[in-house]
């Protein structure tokens, strides 16, 4: 009967069990080579007129499959409306421990079928690909694969084992079959072979949907499972993000650049007081002394305190403080000085200096005078030194500030993205540590 647009409808058909006698709905009956009686789970050759048992259970293995078989509705990156018509439960075992994916076998009239794959919460939709990838159509277990100008890295390789089918399928399928299976990447995209025993090789293409998309599609019931872990096509959420993160940041840095230098050329560098002083360690007299009063003007600046002696082969610590003469407000900072040299295996050898420099960020103006206390080992010879106060100096300070605060960002971002991409490959055949044997099948689907 055509459906009103000049095309025949596709009728469903239904075949009995000749095991248990049940009667099985058969969606795709031009197509189906196996299907898989509801009842009791024998695998029936849906070819043969006679209907053939081509594989009993008496104690079949239940899995309830999450999108019902007979379910329709679209499907992410198609229009058309599919129908759920095969399910079945494959698994790799490692170490002794079975991990277990499930895959839904969609069909459309029109367009043929399509496949829906899940393990521990993540899910894709499959295609069967109409051209080979570039190069070799036996896949390897390393390197990379190109396909429509795509590179995928491979991830993974493991030999599948059906342990449950439900429904009809356009291929033989029993349990127990095997299949290896290759996986190699390019998120969202999951490029995947299965070589038969018989070395047949079929090439997929996968892209990761969110389980939303799919309930919303398809009317899908119920909860999905819990999204575990990272699946090997999950596309990073910090995709793209690094990069634009570092691209502006890269600008921030090049305007706190631009004020750094704006900074170097206008400021000042005046000089605001000068004073030689002597230092006798040996003196039991108090060495501490306070200096003349001297005028800091204008607007707040960097103000900057140098000490500069004539040490040789001794230290000296100095303690300051800059004291305002009118409010009392205090600045109190330290200098630590220390100059050796001498000559070890006949080469000359020199250590430390007996110049230093403290910078004070931001001073405001006034009438300043500096407390100073000099100190250094009793047994000395006496020191002299000069101090040097100098207003309205360019400190890098706050442009060191900015640029840690300008990278700190995309940094955080880049070391998240860093781990969900090593969370991703620990996964993988090419895990750092991970032996060649040591797999798991949350990439292989």
């Amino acid at each position: 009967m055509p459906d009103g647009k000049g095309r025949s409808r596709v009728a469903v058909q239904a075949v009995n069990c000749p095991n248990c006698g049940a009667t099985t709905a058969v969606r795709t009956f031009g197509h189906a080579v196996n299907v898989v009686c509801q009842s009791c789970h024998s695998i029936l050759d849906a070819k043969d007129p006679g209907v053939t048992i081509l594989q009993k259970f008496k104690k079949a293995m239940v899995v309830e499959p999450l999108i019902p078989l007979g379910t329709r509705g679209t499907i992410p990156g198609v229009s058309h409306p599919f129908e759920a018509v095969g399910f079945q439960v494959r698994q790799i075992s490692v170490d002794g421990v079975a991990y277990q994916w499930r895959e839904y076998l969609l069909f459309n009239p029109y367009h043929g079928f399509r496949y829906i794959t899940e393990y521990g919460g993540h899910w894709n939709v499959v295609a069967t690909l109409r051209s080979l990838p570039d190069g070799d159509h036996m896949p390897g277990n390393s390197g990379i694969r190109t396909y429509q100008g795509q590179h995928y890295r491979h991830f993974q390789s493991a030999t599948a084992t059906t342990v449950f089918v439900l429904g009809e399928f356009p291929w033989q399928v029993r349990v127990g079959d095997q299949a290896v299976v290759v996986d190699y990447v390019a998120p969202p995209r999951l490029l995947s072979a299965e070589v038969t025993a018989d070395k047949e090789v079929n090439w997929s293409l996968g892209q990761y949907t969110k389980w939303t998309d799919i309930w919303t599609g398809l009317s899908v019931p119920g909860q999905p499972p819990v999204v575990e872990g990272v699946f090997a096509n999950q596309p990073s959420p910090y995709q793209g993000v690094s990069g634009r993160m570092w691209r502006q940041a890269a600008l921030l840095m090049l305007l706190a650049a631009i004020v750094w230098v704006v900074h170097l050329a206008t400021a000042r560098q005046q000089q605001a007081f000068r004073q030689a002083l002597v230092y006798n360690p040996r003196s039991t007299q108090d060495a501490s002394l306070v200096t003349p009063v001297f005028e800091l003007d204008g607007r707040a600046t960097a103000v900057e305190v140098e000490t500069a002696s004539n040490l040789a082969n001794q230290w000296m610590d100095v303690g300051y403080a800059l004291i305002n003469n009118d409010t009392g407000q205090t600045f109190e900072f330290a200098q630590g000085l220390s100059a050796y040299k001498g000559v070890e295996d006949g080469e000359a050898w020199t250590e430390g200096s007996p110049v230093g420099s403290v910078t004070l960020p931001s001073v405001p103006a006034g009438r300043y005078f500096l407390r100073v206390e000099p100190e250094a080992e009793r047994s000395g010879k006496p020191v002299s030194y000069t101090v040097t106060v100098v207003r309205d100096v360019a400190t890098p300070v706050w442009f060191l500030g900015a640029l840690i605060l300008i990278a700190l960002p995309p940094l955080m971002t880049s070391f998240r993205a860093a781990k969900f991409e090593g969370r991703r490959w620990q996964e993988s055949d090419h895990a750092t540590g991970k032996s060649s044997d040591d797999k798991k099948d949350d990439d292989d689907e």
